[in-house]
């Protein structure tokens, strides 16, 4: 396995809204959520509150990370090449920023790059502001404040795919349909993750959608690379 590939932290997030309900927002943010609402309102007959419950997730001011979920290229005993999964998952938000920290300063942040998928615009700049939100300071790896898009060190999927195409944008699932890789939405995908939290109260199931999400992000970056994969080559273990 190359340096290169070995220093590699695949990662992927998932969000809600910071509450389950529009009215639970205190006065101040429901004034600001009108404002953001007011840019993507459709139609007259959308509320603040549909608009919340639906887009509010995706936004780290008026949304909070449940789970983070982590994966790594290593060698295995048996010569195959292994990807193992640590996850950072629960209901209080700071705690389990606190550990994914903890792990991600372990890690030497003059060679580690992460890699997602959109990871630039959505993952990697949603944990920071988490992260300062709650009061958690911010690891070597992700202190970017201030740093231009195209200075950003670490890796994402759907930047290489652009190839300098600025405008264009790349869903997961379909770079995975286009390189035949399988597919992680099976019983869910991201826009349910709001819903499968508040009202079906499984976050273990969001959990290893998230597990699988890693998993095939891993799997995109070698096809890129141009490494064939085969069930001999990888064994995926947590």
């Amino acid at each position: 396995m190359t340096p290169e590939l070995r220093d590699i932290i695949f990662l992927d997030i998932e969000t809600i809204a910071a509450v389950e309900k529009h009215e639970q927002l205190p006065d101040r943010f429901k004034t600001q959520w009108a404002r953001k609402a007011s840019f993507f309102k459709r139609n007259e007959n959308q509320t603040d509150g549909d608009l919340f419950e639906e887009r509010a997730g995706i936004y780290a001011e008026f949304g909070m990370i449940i789970v983070i979920a982590i994966g790594k290229f290593v060698d295995s005993e048996d010569g195959k090449m292994a990807f193992k999964t640590k996850t950072f998952a629960g209901h209080d938000e700071k705690k389990l920023l606190e550990e994914f920290k903890s792990v991600i300063e372990k890690t030497d942040p003059t060679k580690t790059k992460l890699c997602a998928h959109n990871g630039k615009e959505f993952d990697f700049p949603y944990i920071s502001r988490r992260m300062l939100v709650n009061g958690v300071t911010l690891p070597a790896l992700l202190n970017l404040s201030g740093t231009k898009k195209w200075e950003v060190p670490h890796l994402d999927t759907m930047e290489m795919w652009k190839f300098g195409d600025y405008k264009h944008y790349t869903s997961l699932d379909l770079l995975l349909a286009l390189f035949d890789i399988p597919s992680s939405k099976g019983q869910m995908d991201g826009s349910m993750v709001n819903e499968v939290y508040y009202r079906e109260k499984d976050l273990p199931k969001i959990t290893e959608y998230c597990i699988a999400d890693v998993l095939a992000i891993g799997q995109l970056y070698l096809k890129m690379k141009g490494v064939p994969l085969t069930d001999e080559q990888i064994k995926w273990t947590s």
